[in-house]
């Protein structure tokens, strides 16, 4: 192996290491433009079929794995395993240096912890947790690598004359009885022994490593492998050196019987004890009595001071966790959910009797909310900062109104999906009037002007909040329109514009008082010391709050906080899984359901084949690619890799697939047969239908000024031509099965509703009555449906007389409702009858639950001292 060589897509650029798994070399990505980590399989394992399969299934499970504390594994490449490159020194190394003060020696504990804990409920055993195996990163994080590696790499050589601290052991077949795998000075005695483990050899491992944390020695340490493994299962661990604090831990965590031992790594820190240092009584000579009192005397001016002090600063006040109901009508989780800057008042979207959502405000000391007139279908609500204004986001423009009630006031228009906002000081609202551009400046007239600049490779600025002292502003910068997890964290200058990067593989940052930062990865929620003046990172970050109901594919965090009452601090949050990553694909009708893809994922954007046997889609994660899956096979091929390829559109003979990608239009054979071909080259512009005979492509464009617009794109000149440019967004279009006809969404009378026009001609017909979006034609002399704004599918019946076209009522097609997400969530089949759709897996019926914290600033306090 060297630089430059090439394995599958992944060009290598340097050595890292090499140990008793492999050489480990730095690699790129060619296709998504990442670092990785490539582990060089040993030529005599990849010589070995049988080996090899066994490894590539083991991998398999492996990449299951997804945690802010664990490396995660990409893939296998011939014989190589593409991991993440995580950048920092080892805990090996660090231990290297000097025993680690007993609070960073209990904080990488804890991510350890963290991170054994989320790879064991899957039932997974990491069989080899060594200081080598342990990575820091530089802002604080820690990383367990190579989960499961050494029963996945099990094999035939045997290393008893290795280094004991680092070459894998690993003799006979993971096939056959006494299999021995792990590094001898951290192996539990029953590992030791070869015979079966489970997590609880993990635990035993976790104790040597912190006890090699605290005091920088190893525990079990020989000249050889065989003489480390000896001592373990010989000599009694002597745990003296190490804190008081810690050793009741190390106890339970070293017990050689493991029966004895601690079950379950989450139980560990419940045995952490405060020190403690009793002392002897002794006689003493009279002269050392005298000064025992007047010890005594200072002990108790100390005392009496503590007292006062504490009788004169803020009360410490410990976390309460309280779950709040919402009422069965309320949707926090479709519209987001603001609390007061006074904590009083919560405000979230409420489903009116009529199915429609409108924004309600209620305080905290009542049962039921009051709903605000004028705010029909609003969402991501945010205060002012003194809670006079809220403003929200609701046809396609920005909105405020008074916070007890009142006429809503339009502030400015958007030009493509709302992001966040947040308010100065002087009343002006920064935000990102799409989910593909930079942070605006809005004033109070409605006045915009930029505030921020996407420089190359990033491709969204969103979530703003503004910082103390009106200076700077806090928000998530990525690469991609979807996928946040691979976001940043960044500030910038409210003057200048200029953009410092504080945290990265994060999204969703909030400044805390008291100079906190707090921001979200992996659906926990982090928190780590900030200070404002400098815009400056410091310590290590702390997970605070674990399943956090977060949004990593948009980035939002559905959560809010308030210093009011008191000062201590409220944090109200939707509690549960990541609301981006859990949807399953399902085909239904009118009266039943069939699952197609029962694997949760970040699903969006579905597309029929003509002949109905393939669906088109979009998975959002990292980046934002296309999927093909054959029902029939129920498999699944990746048809894109930039990363940016978004809404897939099939041509009517079924050969290709077109679809967005950030510079344009593209297509690309539907067996993935041929490179992908540019067809326009212009930003923001979604192509949406093809013409029946396949030579048009209706699309639509963001536009500045008149926000969406309508075009064609010819198949055979490729010059774009407008089709519909007013000052209402219009977007949408799909052609009739005819081609006489197109539908579209227009939110020219104030809500988004479905309209057709004449594909040549003049015309206008409402169809939708009450709201509605993505439209959809049956085959020829089929009806037209739709869905409205809550989720639910209409029908409409339609005939043609002449020029005219003639619509029925709209009517409900089942009572059946879909979550409501801005990308759209449903495809109608060629049959006419059948929809493909993406529900949440626990289907739409239980929605997340609103928990709110208090006292949240004295525990960062605590956590963060």
């Amino acid at each position: 192996m060297s630089p430059n060589q090439a394995i599958g897509h992944y060009r290598v650029t340097g050595k890292l290491g090499e140990g008793g798994m492999g050489e480990v070399w730095r690699a790129t990505d060619t296709k998504l433009n990442r670092d990785v980590a490539i582990k060089i399989l040993p030529a005599a394992f990849a010589a070995d079929p049988d080996r090899m399969a066994r490894f590539t299934r083991e991998a398999q499970v492996l990449a299951s794995l997804n945690h802010p504390n664990i490396a995660q594994i990409y893939g296998v490449e011939d014989r190589a395993l593409v991991m993440e490159l995580v950048d920092g020194p080892t805990l090996s190394e660090r231990i290297g240096q000097s025993a680690l003060p007993a609070d960073e020696a209990l904080d990488i504990a804890r991510q350890i912890g963290d991170a054994l804990e989320a790879a064991h409920e899957k039932g997974i055993v990491h069989r080899d947790l060594k200081p080598a195996n342990i990575k820091l990163t530089a802002d604080g994080r820690v990383k367990v690598l190579d989960f499961g590696l050494a029963k996945a790499l099990s094999g035939g050589d045997s290393m008893l004359g290795a280094d004991p601290a680092n070459s894998p052991t690993m003799t006979m077949s993971a096939t056959a009885a006494g299999v021995i795998m792990g590094t001898a000075g951290y192996m539990a005695p029953e590992q030791a022994k070869g015979k079966p483990v489970d997590k609880r050899a993990d635990i035993w491992a976790f104790g040597v490593v912190l006890y090699e944390m605290l005091t920088a020695h190893r525990l079990f340490d020989g000249e050889t492998a065989a003489e480390s493994m000896a001592a373990v299962l010989t000599r009694e661990p002597d745990i003296e050196k190490v804190p008081l604090k810690f050793r009741k831990l190390l106890r339970s965590c070293l017990e050689k019987e493991p029966k004895r031992r601690l079950r379950d790594i989450a139980d560990a820190w419940q045995l952490v004890a405060e020190e403690t240092t009793p002392a002897a009584a002794l006689p003493q000579p009279r002269n050392v009595r005298w000064i025992g009192i007047a010890a005594a005397l200072a002990f108790v001016a100390v005392v009496a001071a503590a007292g006062w002090f504490r009788a004169t600063r803020p009360v410490d006040h410990p976390m309460m966790r309280l779950n709040l109901d919402l009422g069965p009508d309320a949707l926090p989780q479709a519209a987001g959910l603001v609390l007061s800057p006074d904590g009083r008042r919560i405000v979230f979207a409420v489903r009116r009797p009529d199915g429609k959502t409108q924004l309600g405000v209620r305080p905290l000391d009542q049962a039921q909310p009051t709903l605000l007139p004028g705010t029909e279908d609003g969402v991501q609500p945010f205060f002012s900062h003194d809670g006079q204004w809220i403003a929200f986001f609701a046809g396609f423009n920005l909105k405020k109104i008074p916070g007890q009630g009142g006429a809503p006031v339009t502030v400015a228009a958007l030009t493509g999906t709302p992001t966040g906002g947040d308010w100065d000081d002087e009343g002006n609202i920064i935000t990102a009037l799409s989910h593909s551009a930079n942070l605006s400046v809005v004033s109070s007239a409605g006045a915009v002007r930029t505030l921020t600049k996407l420089t190359p490779g990033v491709e969204t600025h969103r979530w703003p909040q503004v910082l103390p002292g009106g200076k700077s502003v806090l928000f998530t910068a990525s690469q991609s329109i979807s996928g946040m997890e691979g976001a940043n964290v960044v500030a910038a200058d409210m003057k200048t514009g200029e953009i410092k990067i504080l945290v990265r593989s994060a999204y969703f940052g909030r400044y805390l008082p008291g100079g906190f930062l707090t921001y979200l990865h992996e659906g926990v929620l982090f928190a780590t010391h900030f200070d404002v003046s400098r815009l400056q990172v410091q310590g290590t970050p702390v997970p605070m709050v674990e399943s956090v109901f977060s949004d990593s594919v948009f980035g939002d965090g559905w959560s809010s906080f308030s210093e009011a009452p008191g000062g201590a601090g409220t944090l109200v949050y939707l509690s549960g899984k990541d609301a981006g990553k859990e949807w399953r694909f399902t085909l239904i009708d009118a009266q039943q359901s069939q699952p197609l893809i029962t694997q949760p994922g970040a699903y969006y954007n579905p597309a029929f084949s003509p002949d109905g046997r393939r669906i088109a889609f979009v998975i959002a994660d990292q980046g934002i690619d296309i999927y093909v899956y054959d029902i029939a096979r129920a498999a699944m091929t990746r048809l894109t890799s930039g990363g940016d390829a978004d809404r897939p559109v099939w041509s009517p003979d079924g050969t290709h697939i077109a679809y967005v990608k950030q510079d344009g239009i593209w297509w690309v054979r539907s067996d993935g047969a041929s490179d992908p071909e540019r067809l326009a080259e212009a930003k923001h512009m979604v192509p949406w239908s093809f013409s029946p005979d396949g030579r048009k492509l209706a699309f639509f464009q963001i536009n500045a000024e008149t926000t969406y617009d309508i075009g064609i794109l010819p198949m055979d000149t490729r010059k774009q031509q407008f089709f519909l440019q007013t000052p209402a967004a219009e977007a949408c279009p799909v052609f009739s099965p005819d081609g006489r006809w197109i539908a579209y969404s227009s939110n020219a009378s104030g809500t988004n509703e479905v309209y057709v026009r004449p594909a040549e001609g003049d015309g206008k017909w409402q169809i939708s009555n009450g709201g509605g979006m993505w439209a959809m034609w049956a085959p020829k002399g089929g009806p037209l449906y739709y869905e409205d704004l809550d989720g639910h599918i209409h029908v409409v019946d339609y005939s043609v007389n002449g020029t005219s076209f003639e619509a029925g009522k709209p009517r409900l097609w089942s009572d059946r409702q879909l979550q409501r997400v801005f990308k759209s969530n449903i495809a109608l089949a060629p049959d006419g009858k059948h929809f493909a759709v993406f529900e949440p897996v626990e289907g739409g019926k239980t929605a997340p639950k609103v928990a709110v914290l208090l006292n949240f600033l004295d525990e960062l306090k605590r956590r963060l001292p």
